[in-house]
């Protein structure tokens, strides 16, 4: 029997709006809000993008239950639940299935990594804990740990392990992965970059920084691929491709706060480690932002 996708098409890895005294949450409504207006197929919170890390254990169920109570059904709404505690991100995961969310997102444990085998072992216990579809999330840039095509095939027949977020950026690797799990699993591009070349070895859609800014136009590019307007989704990838490299000038999500604050959607405010944009990288951003168009 075909899975049916958590989505298709572009689901923003959605910023979390803070201040010096919190999360934002009335930011948060906002951003919520105007994203489901301006078309997006699903929204990711508290993954990389949502400053997870930096969140309180107490901030991370807040915000997974306040982003399922104002999206209220309208699009799936996804929860970052990994963590490189595997009894955590069971316990996360087991939460976010609790308050409704649609689906989980699991990276692999950065810091104490893991090997193939054990990245199959810690997969597998939280799907196990998992009621609702788990998309995970390969990122070794930041995590310093791949997951390879054997180990994405081993993990492709557990009936909760859906779906992929790739960020590998070897190609090669993902359509060896792509050879060996065929429909299993549903490929997600992890890099706005790569949105085009990924659909067209069988993804479904983006998880994408990119569609923080521009939701409506992230969506369009999938939905012309689909519709066989290679060309044309081939246009915009390039179109955007400025705009995409500014976002990623410095850490994701700095630059992201940066330019959302400048669209007046919340504070430029970020939590330590992290630091507000370089003035010289952020008039960068800024730039690109008004080729495209954007208010700023």
């Amino acid at each position: 029997m075909e899975r049916k996708p958590v989505f298709t098409g572009a689901a923003s890895a959605l910023i979390t709006p803070m201040n010096e005294k919190g999360v934002d949450y009335e930011s948060f409504k906002k951003l919520i809000e105007w994203q489901i207006a301006e078309g997006i197929s699903a929204l990711v919170i508290a993954g990389t993008s949502g400053e997870a890390s930096t969140l309180t254990d107490e901030e991370h169920r807040e915000v997974l239950k306040f982003a399922v109570d104002v999206v209220a059904g309208r699009v799936p709404v996804i929860a970052g639940t990994g963590s490189n505690d595997t009894d955590y991100a069971i316990d996360l995961t087991r939460y976010a299935c609790e308050i409704g969310c649609d689906a989980m997102l699991v990276v692999t444990p950065y810091y104490n990594k893991a090997t193939q085998k054990g990245l199959i072992k810690m997969f597998t216990a939280i799907a196990d804990a998992s009621t609702k579809p788990v998309i995970l999330y390969n990122v070794p840039s930041r995590t310093g740990v791949n997951i390879e095509p054997a180990t994405y095939a081993a993990l492709a027949d557990h009936p909760m392990i859906q779906g992929i977020k790739e960020a590998n950026g070897q190609i090669d690797k993902i359509v060896e992965t792509m050879a060996l799990v065929g429909d299993k699993l549903d490929l997600y591009s992890g890099n706005d970059d790569q949105i085009i070349p990924l659909l067209s070895v069988g993804g479904k859609g983006v998880i994408s920084v990119l569609s923080n800014v521009l939701p409506r136009e992230t969506v369009e590019m999938c939905q012309k691929f689909f519709d066989g307007d290679v060309k044309g989704a081939a246009e915009m990838q390039f179109k955007y491709f400025g705009l995409i490299k500014a976002l990623f000038s410095e850490v994701n999500p700095i630059p992201a706060k940066a330019a959302m604050a400048a669209m007046g959607f919340c504070e430029d405010y970020v939590r330590l480690p992290l630091t507000v944009m370089e003035d010289h990288t952020k008039a960068v951003l800024l730039e690109k932002m008004r080729e495209q168009g954007i208010n700023v």
